[in-house]
């Protein structure tokens, strides 16, 4: 690409997809330039080091994937440790391991054996006779029946979506992942970790000699940060990008709050999900088990889901029937750009977990420099 102009790529963004763009376009002796309206680089996955633990800033970032060429492309920036997601959910008073398995079976209804179990579920499932499920409620009763809905996914799904499980459609639980081996890991995948060190570290691999500039909003100055690159990568809010043309899409927020306790060891456990209604937080992270820390002191965090307003950070895209119309007239226009490219949950308008935007930067490079 010749290019009269001071770069080949502007990136709005520094998160995975910017980073991991960046990164591959450099490779390939491309000039870049990434703005980030946030006061650090990484996005999302940005830690901030407090009594010289590692926090999570934006809630519990664990990386898991059965790619094995993303687990090596993360590796080569930095080593990740040997992190195993076991979370625990505490529903009025008493805990219960997830995801559901034989330990949770054992701790709700005493059965030692798969078929105990099975048939215990099977009969609260004939029991309540749910031929076609008309909302969430009753399609997570007629999966897994009234006493593991009750006690570990009601008030956690209510909290999550700020609304009545009976007003939610029934497509967001499509099936529920049930175990019946005494195994808590709680993702399927074969790799899994956390980077030793902290995010900040594969951040910073992979923006090594790329020059960022933060505290900078593209859309105070858009046109004049457009005319320093030949292609703009956009990893924010589609509708923003075409000015809400088509109104804005929805989405859930969330509220973190970091507390740092004079003990070693707060709850014994990174996550703990708060599953009733009543408690308004879904969960409380402890960051030093994710490195195995033996700091004198522990940093917690509370995470509080939010109704999403346009001054608050947006985490979970809304993908029911009004919102997904809405953005597939965003994305017909961006589909019709030639010198824009749009990726991550943003742009894309999905949730995506950290391996998958991975991949999907790493896709849209190929295609974008025409790579078999």
């Amino acid at each position: 690409m010749s290019s009269t102009r001071e770069y080949d790529y502007l990136i709005v963004g520094s998160g995975l997809f910017g980073s991991v763009f960046a990164h591959e376009a450099k490779k390939r002796g491309k000039k870049c330039l990434i703005i980030d309206k946030r006061n650090h680089a990484g996005g999302n996955v940005y830690c901030k080091e407090v009594e010289g633990i590692n926090v999570h800033q934006y809630g519990a970032h664990i990386f898991h994937t059965n790619d094995k060429q993303i687990w090596d492309y993360v590796n080569s920036f930095v080593e990740f440790n040997r992190y195993t997601n076991t979370p625990v959910a505490l529903y009025k008073d008493k805990l219960y391991n997830l995801p559901f398995n034989m330990n949770t079976f054992y701790q709700l209804w005493g059965v030692k054996t798969p078929q105990e179990a099975k048939d215990k579920i099977q009969s609260q499932i004939e029991a309540l006779n749910i031929k076609d499920p008309s909302n969430l409620e009753e399609q997570a009763l007629s999966l897994i029946g009234p006493d593991i809905y009750e006690k570990l996914i009601k008030g956690y799904t209510e909290k999550q979506w700020g609304r009545s499980a009976t007003e939610l459609p029934a497509f967001i639980i499509k099936r529920l992942p049930v175990r019946f081996t005494y195994d808590n890991n709680y993702f399927n995948d074969k790799y899994q970790g956390i980077p030793i060190g902290g995010y900040n570290k594969l951040v910073e691999g992979l923006l090594k000699d790329i020059e960022v500039r933060l505290n900078v909003d593209y859309f105070e100055n858009r046109e004049e940060w457009n005319a320093l690159a030949e292609t703009i990568v956009f990893t924010g809010k589609i509708d923003q990008y075409y000015n809400y043309q088509f109104g804005q899409l929805e989405y859930r927020s969330l509220k973190f709050e970091h507390e740092t306790h004079d003990v070693e060891n707060y709850q014994g456990n990174a996550v703990v999900n708060y599953t009733e209604r009543e408690v308004p937080f879904t969960r409380v992270i402890e960051h030093k088990h994710f490195e195995f820390g033996t700091q004198p002191k522990t940093v917690v965090t509370k995470e509080y889901p939010e109704e999403w307003t346009s001054e608050k950070e947006p985490y979970y895209p809304i993908n029911d029937a009004k919102n997904t119309a809405t953005f597939k007239k965003y994305q017909e226009l961006a589909d019709s750009e030639t010198n824009v490219i749009f990726g991550g949950r943003l742009a894309e308008y999905r949730y995506y977990d950290m391996h998958q935007i991975i991949g999907s930067a790493l896709k849209q490079v190929s295609v974008h420099f025409q790579e078999q």
